[in-house]
């Protein structure tokens, strides 16, 4: 094995899951189907988008329901293996029992936990960390859900409290997490959680760590979040917009649009955004506005300037669907402000987006480092490559 490879993915599908039922009295939690297949399968479509192709599923109540259905996974491209213990059994000695099966670096993840995260900066984080336990932390700014850990800048786990009692606690494990197998050798022989007894010892010995993301997760383990998951995997296709310099006359450096009057369209913008809109793309703006800081113009100015913007748009038929934007100063150390990827995340949880799936189109190296950190496709334009032949491209790749 190369230093740097996972080449293998465990999946945790064992337990009764409870909170769904009446579907888990006769089904698996993770079989619960979202537009016609089932949430394993998502998983089992993006560890193969990973590039690993070793899969081992980690099975104990309705075995069968799950092994009928994705067989030696050859349909998907991918070879899975299946270890069947009682259901009884907690996810520690679920994974302790299927050892024989396990390469000495996996990626282990939970059944009932979707999120497209970015596979590569994980790896890069545990591997330039010498962890020995790597995993995706929601950073849960938002109060989705209970935080259970401190995170240092540096992605050291700090603590970790599987209660979610301890003040201070920011951020939530939500698995895709990178094991190094010697952790197998903290697993006791009797039943077990497996995060209850190894993520205290790895924060003793400094070797956890964690790649935090504000990508929000979503879930099947329980009805209240069923209802944002369907609405994740519903078919959808955005496109994200910088305002100036992209739509309209970027103004001269450390000047800015103070009236709707200063708001000039660039030759075929309009047209471009209409082509978007004929073609079914979500449309979401996301701008900078540091004018609104330095009082240079009011948020009610802000409005009347989008307003006539809607307006000339139309004209055409078409509309910009969302907008967001950040009233701070460069200095004022927001978490909105591009090049950091905050509107996106506001975006994304807003409109139930997967940001994977996205386009980002700018003319500053801000946006597309702002896209880029969100997880989007970017496109720059410029005088030589304006919005209409970015869109041109969007559409003509599908």
């Amino acid at each position: 094995m190369n230093k740097h490879d996972v080449k293998q993915a465990v999946i945790l599908a064992g337990g009764y899951g409870t909170r769904l039922r009446p579907f888990t009295d006769t089904n698996p939690k993770p079989m619960y189907p979202f537009e016609g297949k089932p949430f394993l399968e998502y998983l089992i479509e993006q560890v193969k988008s990973f590039g690993i192709r070793d899969i081992v599923l980690l099975l104990g109540y309705l075995p069968q329901k799950i092994t009928d259905y994705f067989g030696d996974g050859s349909r998907w491209g991918v070879h899975i293996q299946y270890s069947v213990t009682p259901v009884e059994y907690e996810t520690g000695l679920r994974i302790k029992s299927a050892e024989q099966l396990l390469a000495d670096r996996f990626l282990l993840m939970y059944c009932d936990n979707y999120c497209p995260i970015d596979f590569l900066r994980l790896m890069q984080t545990h591997f330039s960390r010498g962890a020995l336990l790597t995993f995706t932390a929601y950073r849960n700014l938002d109060g989705y859900t209970k935080s259970n850990l401190k995170i240092a800048e540096d992605g050291l786990v700090e603590a970790y409290d599987k209660k979610r009692t301890m003040p201070g606690l920011q951020g939530v494990d939500i698995g895709y997490a990178i094991v190094e197998k010697p952790v197998l050798g903290l697993l006791p022989e009797e039943n077990h959680n497996f995060e209850a007894v190894v993520y205290p010892e790895l924060v003793r010995r400094g070797k956890l760590y964690a790649a935090p993301t504000g990508h929000r997760y979503y879930s099947v383990g329980s009805w209240e979040r069923i209802e944002l998951t369907k609405e994740f995997f519903s078919p959808k296709k955005a496109v994200f917009l910088d305002r100036d310099g992209t739509l309209n006359v970027r103004p001269p450096r450390a000047c800015y649009i103070e009236k709707p009057d200063d708001f000039i369209w660039l030759p075929g913008a309009r047209e471009a955004v209409k082509r978007l809109k004929d073609a079914g793309y979500l449309l979401i703006m996301v701008t900078n506005q540091p004018g609104i800081a330095r009082g240079n113009l009011t948020e009610d100015t802000l409005r009347a300037i989008h307003t006539k913007m809607q307006a000339d748009l139309a004209a055409v038929g078409v509309k910009i669907d969302k907008i967001y934007y950040c009233p701070h100063n460069w200095d004022e150390g927001c978490a909105c402000r591009k090049p950091k990827p905050g509107l996106f995340y506001d975006a994304q949880k807003e409109l139930s987006l997967d940001l994977t799936k996205c386009v980002m189109i700018g003319d500053d190296e801000r946006d597309i480092t702002a896209g880029e950190a969100a997880g989007c496709r970017c496109l720059l334009v410029s005088e030589e490559y304006p919005l209409i032949d970015a869109v041109r491209d969007i559409l003509r790749e599908g």
